[in-house]
């Protein structure tokens, strides 16, 4: 059975409501939390891009629900030795609540330090790499490698929970489809695509039907459709472009000029906007028929309240069923 969470989108909000939305969530029945990682925002109009670990500090105080970063790139801003002392924190904080989500990154967060870009394959070579040196901290030792691409000297968590983090890996395409299933406790995408939680599962071998497979989607509930596709236009039209657009951009400026090509007609085609309970029914639908154990709802724009409403009464009571 799919369950139902909430996608905390740092880029759009500041800490202090992304606490509140979380709240509101649990409120409104859904079982766990999703919360973006970036340094920048994809656009100046969302505007906003709090530090995630500070964030998850100050949620594991105000909700009860399991928190996962969706998703945390560990190989070029932030080494992953760093990441791995982060997300341990976070664990111990959230009493084993936590997971690790992570991804080979995206140049609009990567760039900052003016460190090169590489391919996608190498990153992915890089991501398996930070996977290997974090799971060897979250066991407590005393860690020393001399790999590839990361050094660690001598490192050791001694602030660690009682079971290692887990961590799932975010996929779009079949070779880190392919890598999830071979290094990941779990996966993670934002398209209701069956044959990669198929590929996922195929690249987990005999185990692969007990990893999660975890989905986000993007809606905007409005009672005034028109208003509601006008206000997720305006703020994500980011959703319309193909994923390598998305890694490769380099500032929030670039994005805006590339979305100008997007369409409020296109955008309709991949975010349901308006109160039209079967349209947001079906949209979570899509990720269980896939064959996704989560999806994971981000409400665009101000009206968060109204959003938790409408699916406390109307939505979530029904996919439930």
């Amino acid at each position: 059975m799919t369950e139902y969470g909430y996608f905390l989108a740092a880029e759009e909000h500041g800490p202090a409501d992304l606490v509140e939305q979380a709240r509101m969530a649990e409120q409104a029945g859904f079982n766990a939390l999703w919360i973006s990682d970036h340094y920048h925002p994809w656009s100046e109009a969302q505007g906003q891009s709090p530090f995630v670990w500070s964030v998850i500090g100050a949620l594991s105080q105000a909700t009860s629900l399991p928190v996962q970063t969706a998703v945390t790139c560990p190989i070029i801003r932030i080494h992953p030795a760093i990441v791995a002392q982060a997300a341990a924190t976070s664990s111990v904080l959230l009493e084993g609540r936590f997971r690790l989500g992570v991804g080979s990154g995206a140049a609009l967060n990567e760039h900052v330090l003016g460190d090169r870009w590489p391919p996608a394959p190498i990153r992915l070579e890089m991501l398996e790499e930070a996977v290997m040196v974090m799971r060897q901290l979250f066991e407590g030792r005393r860690v020393t490698h001399h790999g590839k691409h990361y050094t660690v000297e001598n490192a050791r968590l001694y602030t660690v929970p009682e079971e290692p983090v887990p961590i799932d890996i975010a996929a779009f395409g079949s070779a880190a489809a392919a890598l999830a299933g071979r290094v990941g406790d779990g996966f993670i995408t934002t398209v209701p695509d069956a044959e990669l939680v198929a590929r996922f599962r195929r690249g987990s071998g005999a185990g692969g039907n007990s990893k999660p497979a975890r989905g986000g989607l993007k809606v905007c509930y409005g009672p005034d459709p028109d208003e509601a596709l006008r206000t997720a236009h305006r703020l994500w039209p980011t959703e319309a472009l193909p994923g390598e657009v998305l890694s490769t951009l380099t500032t929030p400026g670039q994005f805006e000029q590339a979305t100008r090509l997007v369409t409020p007609e296109r955008l309709a085609e991949e975010v349901v906007c308006g109160d039209d309970v079967e349209a947001h029914i079906g949209a979570l639908n899509a990720y269980a028929d896939a064959g996704f154990d989560t999806a994971y709802v981000h409400q665009i724009g101000p009206d968060q309240r109204g959003f938790f409403d409408f699916y406390r009464t109307k939505v979530l009571p029904q996919v439930a069923r």
